[in-house]
C-alpha cells in the first residue's frame, strides 16, 4: 500500500476547502502576532474567528470590487513561528512588504491565485533569497536562488530546467494538481510548522492592511455584518444587474 506524502495538505484542494481561490499564507519566525500585524501596517487589531475574518474580507471585496485584495490579515502563533493568513489577498508577497516582514527574521510565503500564478517566496533579514512560480520551479529569482534546491527536489518541485517539450509537458502534468501541496510541504521543511485546517479553528489576531484601505480609515466590525453571498442574494432578489467583480453567486468568488 502506498502512502500519500502530501495527504496532510490535501484539505487545501477540492470544493470544501475553507480558503477560496486566492490567498497567501505567511510563516514568520520569532515574531509575535502583534508585531506581524504592525509590519503589515495594521493600526488596529482584534481577536476573531476565521469565519469573522472571512466576513470582514467579504465586505471589503464588495466595496472595492476585489481589485485591492482582501484587505485584512489574521495571525496566530505556531511555536517559534507565526502564521499569517491573508484571504483573497497577495500583499504579503509584494517585494517591499516581504522585505519589511523579514527584517531581523525569516519569512516563508505561499500564494494561491486562481486567475494568475501561484508563488513561493523565501526571505531572510531583508533579502529575498528565492522566489518562483509553482508550475515553473526551474525559473527562480533572488539573492541566493539555488539555496533551497535540495529541499525542492525532496518535495517534488524540481529546480532543474527541462530539456525537451515532452519533458516539460510531463512535468506540468505532474505539478498542476500537486504543486500547491508541495509548496506547503517545502514550507514545512523550512519552518517545522504544518499548515493544517486546525490553524483556522482557533482565534486569530486580525488587522486591516494599511495600503489596501487607501480610500479611508479601516475599521474592524464590532458586530456581525452580512456575508458576500447574502449581499449578492439581496441584490439579485431586488432585480439588479450583476455585481461587479463576482463570478459565481454564493461562493465568495471575485474576478481578477
Amino acid at each position: 500500500m502506498t502512502t500519500d506524502a502530501l495527504a496532510r495538505f490535501r484539505w487545501l484542494q477540492g470544493q470544501a476547502r475553507p480558503l477560496d481561490e486566492i490567498y497567501t499564507v505567511l510563516f514568520v519566525r520569532e515574531r509575535d502576532p502583534g508585531e506581524v500585524l504592525r509590519r503589515f501596517g495594521c493600526g488596529e487589531e482584534k481577536e476573531m474567528s476565521f469565519a469573522e475574518l472571512d466576513v470582514e474580507v467579504s465586505d471589503f471585496l464588495v466595496g472595492t470590487d476585489g481589485g485591492d485584495g482582501g484587505g485584512y490579515v489574521g495571525v496566530v502563533a505556531a511555536g517559534d513561528w507565526c502564521l499569517a493568513v491573508e484571504p483573497m489577498g497577495w500583499s504579503a508577497v509584494m517585494d517591499e512588504r516581504l522585505i519589511r516582514l523579514s527584517v531581523g527574521s525569516e519569512v516563508v510565503a505561499v500564494t494561491r491565485h486562481e486567475y494568475a500564478d501561484d508563488h513561493f517566496a523565501y526571505a531572510v533579514d531583508g533579502s529575498v533569497v528565492t522566489t518562483f512560480e509553482l508550475l515553473t520551479p526551474d525559473a527562480r529569482y533572488g539573492a541566493d536562488k539555488d539555496r533551497l534546491d535540495p529541499l525542492m527536489r525532496e518535495v517534488g518541485l524540481p529546480p532543474d530546467a527541462t530539456e525537451s517539450d515532452d519533458e516539460w509537458e510531463a512535468r506540468y502534468d505532474d505539478l498542476a494538481p500537486n504543486a500547491l501541496a508541495r509548496a506547503f510541504a517545502l514550507a514545512e521543511r523550512l519552518t517545522g510548522v504544518t499548515f493544517t485546517a486546525g490553524v483556522l479553528d482557533g482565534p486569530l489576531l486580525v488587522g486591516p492592511i494599511a495600503d489596501a484601505h487607501l480610500h479611508g480609515p479601516a475599521r474592524l466590525s464590532t458586530q456581525r455584518s452580512v456575508t458576500l453571498a447574502e449581499l449578492v442574494d439581496k441584490h439579485l432578489q431586488a432585480g439588479g444587474v450583476a455585481v461587479a467583480g463576482i463570478d459565481r453567486v454564493g461562493d465568495g468568488s471575485c474576478g481578477s
